[in-house]
């Protein structure tokens, strides 16, 4: 079956069902992006006192004590799982739209690694191994990107790019 540029001959209400959706998903994704800024985790140093606290600096504007290991378990559990229900669904959209094979398969693969390296290193860099806080941001900056981008994607073929009228099998499918 070929569904490479599919979501271009859907019919306008379900365009518009998705594009709604895709749109409400990223007000939710951003608000969660405004969240970590108001945590102050956008640099690996505040990634790592934001896990294990800055009980032990005097001048710290904003106390912040080690999280236990519950809230941990929480934390990782809750995000691991939602994070990978958001780009599983938004995968299954971006199967549907014309790309190259090799970007698309980039697209809805890479996110599943970078939720294990952010979420999973955010564990380990609490366990003791600092340096994951350089992993955790990387994958995290390379997550949002590839949301991003994916739903610029999504909503230019939705929205804007018409059915062409050429033959469907000029680009494979994965």
């Amino acid at each position: 079956m070929n569904y490479n540029g599919l979501l271009l001959r859907l019919p306008n209400e379900i365009k518009y069902f998705l594009a709604v959706f895709v749109l409400v998903l990223s007000v939710g994704y951003f608000t969660g992006l405004l969240f970590v800024g108001q945590t102050e985790s956008t640099n690996p140093d505040g990634i790592e006192e934001n896990y294990l606290g800055n009980e032990d600096e005097p001048e710290a504007e904003v106390m912040k004590f080690e999280k236990g290991e519950r809230e941990m378990l929480t934390i990782i559990h809750t995000h691991i799982l939602s994070m990978s229900f958001i780009f599983f669904l938004l995968g299954c959209i971006l199967l549907l739209t014309r790309l190259p094979k090799k970007l698309k398969f980039f697209l809805i693969i890479e996110p599943f690694f970078s939720i294990i390296l952010t979420f999973g290193g955010i564990y380990l860099m609490w366990k003791g191994i600092s340096w994951m806080k350089y992993i955790v941001m990387i994958s995290g900056i390379l997550m949002t990107l590839i949301f991003a981008t994916s739903v610029w994607i999504i909503f230019y073929q939705l929205l804007f790019k018409k059915e062409l009228l050429e033959p469907q099998n000029q680009v494979s499918d994965i």
